[in-house]
């Protein structure tokens, strides 16, 4: 069976390999915890890269916009990437900005006012408590077996609201350091972004040369491909979807305003915010769309949700299937796990990843079912 020199040596290469991986396994397993020690120093390392690979991959959909506009528009062809990624990073932090402004005074004034509303009605049932007349009906004996101090309830949602306004007040304090103690890391990541932009095709030759010359061929061009549809993806999920909640927001303004709802641009800006987390931030728009109106007009809240509902239902089955689903190709049952693993994973952001990461899975599985069934066909 091993009579020949090839066969001896093929078989000698298997045995020592698989030695060699179940002692580096062995290993592995007996010294987890400093592994996974060294693996957090070098992640800290490299962290400003890969924060500037994260921004420079969102910052490449307005990029490319913005540079085939361009070029359309002026003679310059060559010329166009340096105002193309200003415009870009204009286009990102312009509509941040905005959102914040719009959506965080409404939001504070909102929340005062049901704390106000919530006062008051404490104040109205502790004041039904001493009429005589309830008190002499069946409502009077109602009420003497629950004993509800509505006085003291007031007391406590006003010392808790109190509380954890100081509390939200200090974890912005606390974000604020945070994020002035790693400025450095941020202005590297962006460098690193603004220079992965600047010459992207560059880099992108330069790591498929390293890849085919470091590589065996099969694992190199794999590599490449699974990069190229993950990228592809990506940049089809990040623009559609942003497409997608520019058109949500801007049509519920303009409802909002035809049936005389206020909040109509707040409202409209935190739903199209939301809209960028699929399936659970549509609900999470309404909701608290709803809350804030509430405040000014209960009727036209109930009035919001179900304009609200009508609208999502005419996005989910004609905007999002032309301008999302069509490019992902991605099933709304995968969709919907995506975005619940993802948000157990790792948050909102975990929830806004967790579409585009599950899209290019399920086209590279695709891929390979295809390429498999036509090899057995083939051997058959």
């Amino acid at each position: 069976m091993f009579d020949t020199p090839e066969k001896r040596y093929a078989l000698s290469k298997w045995i020592i390999g698989t030695v060699t991986c179940c002692i580096l396994i062995y290993l592995g397993m007996r010294h987890i915890s400093s592994i996974a020690e060294v693996i957090s120093q070098l992640l800290g390392l490299v962290k400003p890269l890969l924060v500037g690979g994260l921004l420079a991959l969102i910052l490449n959909v307005p990029m490319s916009y913005w540079e085939k506009f361009l070029r359309r528009r002026t003679k310059l062809q060559k010329k166009t990437r340096p105002l193309a990624i200003f415009l870009a990073l204009i286009s990102v932090f312009g509509i941040l900005v905005g959102i914040a402004f719009l959506v965080v005074p409404e939001l504070s004034g909102a929340l005062k006012m049901i704390i106000e509303i919530l006062g008051q009605g404490f104040d109205q049932l502790a004041q039904l408590e001493t009429n005589t007349t309830l008190r002499e009906g069946p409502l009077g004996t109602i009420r003497e077996r629950i004993n509800i101090d509505w006085l003291g309830l007031k007391e406590q949602m006003e010392t808790w609201f109190k509380t954890q306004s100081g509390a939200v007040v200090d974890r912005i304090i606390a974000a604020t350091k945070s994020i002035l103690s790693s400025t450095a890391t941020s202005l590297v990541g962006f460098a690193f972004a603004v220079y992965i932009l600047s010459g992207k095709e560059k880099l992108k030759r330069q790591a498929c040369r390293l890849l085919r010359v470091w590589l065996p061929q099969k694992v190199s061009e794999a590599i490449i491909h699974v990069s190229a549809v993950c990228g592809g993806v990506f940049h089809q999920f990040v623009g559609g979807q942003t497409l997608e909640a520019v058109l949500l927001g801007t049509l519920c303004i303009i409802g909002m305003v035809i049936l005389r709802i206020p909040y109509a641009p707040m409202v409209g800006a935190l739903v199209g915010a939301t809209a960028l987390v699929p399936i659970v931030g549509a609900f999470v728009g309404t909701v608290v769309g709803a809350v804030i109106i509430m405040t000014e007009d209960p009727f036209k809240a109930l009035v919001f949700v179900i304009f609200l509902l009508i609208l999502q239902q005419l996005e989910g089955n004609l905007i999002y299937p032309k301008v999302v689903g069509a490019k992902l190709h991605l099933p709304s049952i995968w969709v919907l796990a995506a975005v619940t693993i993802g948000g157990n994973v790792a948050g909102p952001l975990g929830m806004l990843l967790g579409v585009p990461i599950a899209s290019a899975a399920y086209v590279l599985i695709r891929e390979a079912t295809d390429q498999r069934e036509h090899r057995l066909k083939a051997a058959a």
